[in-house]
C-alpha cells in the first residue's frame, strides 16, 4: 500500500505489468508518489476541475491528481501496455478516471472534458514541446485550459521562461509569455526517474491570461518571431528584410534599433513591430 491511496507502490505496479520504459515513446517514469502528489498540488486547487493528463505511464501523477481532489481526469496514453495498470486506478476512483489509449496529438480532449479544465502531465520528451505549442496557439483565445502544469527537460523549461538577452530566449519564450504567466515551480534530478534520463527535469506552471499581454495579430507575430530567430545572429534589418522592403521604418516605429539582434528584443517590442507590419499590410491590400 502506498502513502497516498490503497493501491500498490509504483515499482510493484511496473513489475506486475512488465512496464519497462520505452525510449521510443520518450518514457521516463517518476516513481515517488510523494513527488507526484507534490506536482499535482502545484497545479492548484483541483476540486471542481477536470484535468487532462498526457503520458500517464503507470499512473503515478494520475494517482496524485485524483488524491488531490480532481473532479475527473482524462488520461491519454499511447502505450497499450499501461492500460491495465491505469484501469486498476480507475477502479479505485470510480467514475473519476477515463483512460484513452491513443496519441495525444490525434485526439480532441474537449469531447471528454468539462470546463474548467487544467492540464497536468509528465510529458513524453519526444512530443512535449509540440503539445505546448499547440496549447498556446489555438484559433480562439482564451483557450480550453486555465493552467498547464508540465514536466520538461530543464533546458526546455528554461527556454519557456527565458528573458531577453539570454541564450535561451527565443520563439518558445515569446509564445509562452505572450498569452500566459509562466514560471518554473520545481526541478528534479535524473535519479528521480526510472530509467534516469541524461538531463535534469523541471515543472513549469503556465496560467492562461484572459487576453494576450500586448495586442498583435497572432499570425503576423508568429511570422516576425520566426524570421527573427531563424537568423538570430543577423541584425534585424537583415533578418526581417524579406517581410517588408521598408523593414527599417517598421523597426524604428516599434522603437527597435535596426541593428539589434532578435535575442535583445522584448516581447512588447516584437508585438509593436507586428502591429506596424499588419497596418502596412492592411493599407496595401485595401
Amino acid at each position: 500500500m502506498s502513502g497516498i491511496d490503497t493501491l500498490p507502490p509504483l515499482r510493484e505496479v511496473i513489475a506486475t505489468h512488465d512496464l519497462a520504459a520505452k525510449k521510443s515513446l520518450g518514457q521516463n517514469f517518476l516513481l515517488d508518489l510523494n513527488l507526484t502528489a507534490k506536482i499535482a498540488r502545484l497545479a492548484g486547487d483541483l476540486r471542481g476541475a477536470d484535468v487532462l493528463e498526457v503520458g500517464p505511464g503507470p499512473g503515478g501523477l494520475t494517482r496524485g491528481l485524483l488524491a488531490e481532489g480532481a473532479r475527473r481526469v482524462l488520461a491519454v496514453e499511447k502505450d497499450p501496455r499501461c492500460v491495465p495498470a491505469l484501469a486498476e486506478i480507475a477502479a479505485a476512483y470510480p467514475g473519476r478516471l477515463e483512460v484513452i489509449n491513443d496519441d495525444a496529438l490525434e485526439i480532441d480532449p474537449l469531447m471528454h472534458l468539462t470546463s474548467p479544465i487544467k492540464v497536468a502531465a509528465n510529458l513524453p520528451y519526444n512530443v512535449g514541446t509540440e503539445l505546448l505549442v499547440r496549447w498556446l496557439t489555438p484559433q480562439d483565445w482564451p483557450p480550453f485550459w486555465t493552467s498547464l502544469t508540465l514536466m520538461f527537460q530543464r533546458e526546455v523549461a528554461e527556454r519557456i521562461v527565458a528573458q531577453p538577452g539570454s541564450k535561451a530566449y527565443g520563439r518558445l519564450a515569446l509564445l509562452s509569455q505572450w498569452r500566459s504567466d509562466a514560471q518554473i515551480v520545481m526541478t528534479l534530478p535524473p535519479e528521480a526517474f526510472s530509467p534516469p534520463p541524461k538531463v535534469h527535469s523541471a515543472v513549469v506552471h503556465l496560467t492562461a491570461l484572459p487576453a494576450p499581454r500586448y495586442p498583435a495579430d497572432a499570425a503576423m507575430l508568429s511570422k516576425v518571431v520566426a524570421a527573427a530567430f531563424n537568423q538570430r545572429r543577423k541584425m534585424l534589418r537583415s533578418a526581417l528584410k524579406p517581410l517588408d522592403p521598408a523593414i527599417e521604418d517598421h523597426l524604428q516605429a516599434a522603437s527597435i534599433p535596426p541593428t539589434e539582434r532578435a535575442e535583445q528584443v522584448s516581447l512588447e517590442a516584437f508585438c509593436a513591430l507586428a502591429r506596424s507590419l499588419s497596418a502596412a499590410s492592411s493599407r496595401t491590400s485595401s
